[in-house]
């Protein structure tokens, strides 16, 4: 029971990698306060995760984490709930418009900015003010390979993904002599409703390459989403104390880390965002 006697609030918990972390939690002892913008499917969540974990403390708010007085009512109710609040999961998400720049809708594009990166950050915020008065808390933000790859017909994704894990280095900073760790997960490919959006949008709005990355990957089943919800597991719980501002793939790193490999990352920039250089890559052009 890694996580007993801490309480989470979850963002887009009601589906997909959500509601597969939301279980995780709730096996390992944590009490939930769920959220996501649809009710019906909401509650549906909670009512699946009372059957399988009877014992389980689960709350349901509907909100949408792109409105700043829906965030505010949710980290009130949590707050109502359970006294103390310790994780914040932020992994409420879309893809957002598919196609070029030049022919999206650009209200929906700044829409998905809205939820994938305001939205999180507000929750962020949030869980701070939370965090301060008790020198503790953990905030997990779901990032991907769009933080990592250029993904051409969902920019916006891409985007703001990639800012989603400066935001965790640079919020990591702010926080720390609070004891607060902020991390992002990568939770690799993963077969989701939105992967099936992918593949319907067609080739010529994605282009043919992701198209058909999606379409194995929607065949195949891609990385299980149990990969990515154990991570976070591990990222919420006492063992990985310390570890903050890194960008962890749950398929490919070896987590959990031994306290000695985490004074190591603690000191380099292992795990992060950097640019790459020519003499990265073998080229002798450099400055000198």
């Amino acid at each position: 029971m890694k996580l007993a006697g801490r309480s989470a609030i979850i963002t887009g918990a009601s589906l997909g990698l959500g509601a597969e972390i939301a279980g995780h939690f709730a096996t390992e002892g944590a009490a939930l306060m769920l959220c996501a913008r649809n009710a019906a499917e909401l509650e549906a969540q909670r009512a699946r995760l009372a059957v399988a974990h009877p014992k389980a403390r689960i709350v349901t708010h509907r909100a949408d984490v792109a409105i700043p007085a829906d965030v505010d009512a949710l980290f009130a109710a949590a707050a109502t709930a359970f006294g103390r609040l310790d994780i914040v999961v932020n992994n409420a998400g879309v893809y957002g418009p598919m196609g070029s720049i030049d022919t999206i809708d650009w209200d929906e594009w700044v829409q998905a900015i809205a939820i994938n990166l305001h939205g999180l950050v507000y929750c962020s915020r949030k869980a701070v003010e939370a965090f301060k008065p008790h020198r503790y808390g953990k905030i997990i933000n779901l990032s991907g390979g769009g933080a990592t790859n250029p993904l051409p017909g969902i920019s916006a994704y891409a985007a703001s993904k990639a800012a989603v894990v400066r935001f965790t280095e640079t919020l990591a900073l702010e926080v720390k002599e609070f004891g607060i760790d902020v991390n992002a997960v990568a939770p690799g490919a993963l077969a989701t409703r939105l992967t099936d959006q992918l593949v319907a949008a067609g080739p010529d709005r994605v282009g043919a390459t992701l198209h058909e990355r999606m379409s194995r990957l929607a065949q195949d089943g891609g990385t299980p989403l149990g990969v990515g919800a154990s991570l976070c597991v591990y990222l919420a719980s006492a063992e990985s104390d310390g570890l903050t501002g890194r960008l962890i793939a749950a398929q490919w790193d070896p987590w959990p880390f031994g306290e000695d490999i985490k004074a190591k990352i603690d000191q380099s920039d292992i795990y992060t965002l950097r640019r790459i250089v020519p003499g990265d890559r073998g080229e002798p052009w450099d400055k000198k």
